[in-house]
């Protein structure tokens, strides 16, 4: 790589599973034959974040701070980009924008880029998620401005197989424990009309297989991976990133329409 590429800082740590899936799809995803072709990168793991869905619903510590400092450690130690491989962080980071001064590939924006390039068109798309994802409404926002519909989960599913999938992910299970809940949550998508899953959390694709669906599923973990290794490849360090990659430019996340305004289920 060269000196003057982008250092990509990874903010993560929520949780350590789904950071190491990131960095090894970042490394999977980079067309090189040496060590000195693959990106610089920064990783800040940190496990302590307070929890973000107990956070957004049952107000449960905030973990800003958190990410505020992990962001400063990442510019402390040279990045020049910032990527968070967690789906429900994301709706702290326009927060986190007034504060440290690096762009944010954002995952969710990305992923609805992904989803418009999808042929046949994507119309509907599924989303299993934590319900703290689905309450901020990230996915919802981003998947109005593409013209796509979302379906989620009823309130029984994502109580009794969404959300204890993805704590048993985050627990280290694997296999059919974690998985059935998860083919079975998102066969309920496709039969609303669902024409993709998005595994909206980054847990989710430990879990959940492509081959087990009849439709394509949307992994945000690598497709934040490409965008990432793409931007840190064709922007020049000290140049202004496009504003959609630019967090202070992102809808503030009081302003995000809530699941009770969209009509969709509110998990309690």
């Amino acid at each position: 790589m060269n000196d003057s590429s982008e250092i990509i800082g990874i903010l993560g740590g929520m949780g350590p599973a789904a950071t190491a899936d990131f960095y090894a799809k970042l490394v999977s995803v980079t067309p090189a034959e040496t060590d000195q072709e693959h990106p610089r990168t920064v990783i800040w793991s940190d496990p302590t974040v307070p929890d973000r869905t107990e956070a957004l619903l049952r107000q449960g510590p905030d973990p800003t701070p958190w990410l505020i400092r992990g962001s400063e450690i990442l510019r402390a130690a040279g990045a020049t980009l910032i990527a968070i491989p967690c789906n429900t962080a994301h709706a702290f980071v326009p927060t986190i924008s007034e504060h440290v001064d690096l762009p944010v590939v954002h995952m969710i924006d990305e992923v609805a880029r992904h989803l418009t390039a999808i042929r046949p068109r994507i119309r509907v798309a599924g989303l299993l998620a934590t319900s703290g994802t689905l309450r901020a409404g990230l996915y919802q926002e981003w998947l109005d401005r593409a013209n796509i519909t979302l379906v989620v989960p009823d309130e029984t599913t994502q109580n009794t197989e969404v959300m204890p999938a993805i704590r048993a992910l985050k627990a280290g299970v694997r296999g059919e424990a974690a998985s059935q809940p998860l083919a079975r949550a998102a066969h309920r998508l496709i039969e609303q009309g669902a024409q993709a899953i998005i595994a909206g959390c980054t847990e989710l694709p430990l879990g959940l297989r492509p081959a087990s669906l009849p439709v394509p599923l949307v992994d945000p973990t690598l497709v934040l991976a490409r965008a990432v290794l793409e931007r840190s490849r064709t922007t020049p360090v000290g140049s202004e990133m496009s504003p959609m990659y630019c967090m202070q430019y992102v809808t503030d996340a009081g302003s995000t329409s809530s699941p009770e305004r969209r009509g969709l289920p509110t998990p309690s």
